[in-house]
């Protein structure tokens, strides 16, 4: 029996929490079923408690205090005691259903959507036919302030293409927090983000605001390594690199709009092939009785 999940990654502050409260504010809206996974250790606060928390597992302070590690440390070697006790996980989603859309919300530490193998491992258990056989799907978010720093907003791009080249499963990227730049960025010029390319550089405000000939300023001067050649050519190295691949495109999110949660469902749903697997309803015996009968008093 298939299962069906999403795992919500993105930098720290991206407000996949937020998210994942609202995505299962609307499932049950429309009457579907959710199974809430918190894989962040170091979290404490939840709009919707956590069907399986892993602080009841193991918690970041506890690894801090005990171990002597620090934050990133530590959460590191949170997750790699998760891949030695999977049955934590295991015996959570195993008697799930196909009528639920299992949410998983991931912390915010960079360097598990970029190059420790532990993600991967954990994605793998999930999905492996004959195991979970979890149809998985990644939403990473990325906040959409990013996008009035150019050179943020494509070193963002670059992680959540890291992301995807490294878990191999359906991706859906999103820009979240739109309401923090309604009024900074003009619809038209927010949509040249949505399908992120080089050109975007090629009118970057932070060049041309900064009056300086390339590689002229104080290298002492705060900021200024910012602003230098070498800075401009890195960016666009990244930016070309970001366009041969072809990969990453965004979905806009406002967690305050249920329509705009919805349709980020609609597009997980479809990544997951959600609705393909579900049964059709059958018409009740009631409905057919009632008509039955009316025809008779005619």
């Amino acid at each position: 029996m298939s299962k069906f999940g999403v795992l919500v990654m993105g930098p720290a502050g991206a407000g996949k929490t937020t998210f994942c409260s609202s995505l299962i504010t609307h499932l049950h809206h429309n009457r579907r079923s959710s199974f809430y996974i918190n894989l962040d250790p170091a979290a404490e606060t939840f709009d919707h408690e956590p069907d399986l928390d892993i602080k009841d597992l193991i918690s970041l302070s506890d690894v801090m205090e005990e171990m002597g590690l620090g934050p990133n440390g530590g959460l590191i070697y949170c997750f790699e005691f998760l891949l030695e006790n999977l049955d934590f996980i295991t015996e959570a989603i195993d008697p799930l259903s196909e009528e639920y859309l299992i949410v998983i919300d991931m912390p915010g530490q960079i360097e598990l959507y970029t190059h420790v193998p532990v993600l991967p491992a954990l994605v793998k258990h999930l999905t492996m036919q004959g195991g979970l056989s979890v149809n998985l799907a990644a939403a990473y978010l990325l906040e959409a302030t990013f996008v009035v720093d150019r050179a943020k907003f494509f070193a963002g791009t670059l992680s959540a293409m890291s992301a995807m080249i490294m878990l191999e499963v359906p991706h859906v990227n999103i820009l979240s927090k739109m309401d923090l730049v309604k009024g900074q960025v003009g619809k038209r010029e927010l949509k040249r983000f949505l399908d992120p390319d080089a050109s975007l550089l090629d009118d970057d405000p932070s060049d041309l605001g900064s009056g300086e000939e390339p590689g002229v300023g104080d290298p002492l001067e705060n900021g200024s390594m910012m602003r230098g050649e070498s800075f401009r050519r890195l960016n666009r190295a990244v930016a070309g690199l970001i366009e041969s691949f072809s990969m990453v495109s965004y979905l806009r999110l406002d967690v305050q709009d249920e329509d705009s949660v919805g349709a980020i469902l609609s597009y997980l749903d479809d990544a997951i092939q959600y609705h393909e697997a579900q049964e059709p309803k059958e018409t009740g015996d009631t409905a057919e009785i009632e008509y039955e009968d009316g025809d008779g008093d005619e």
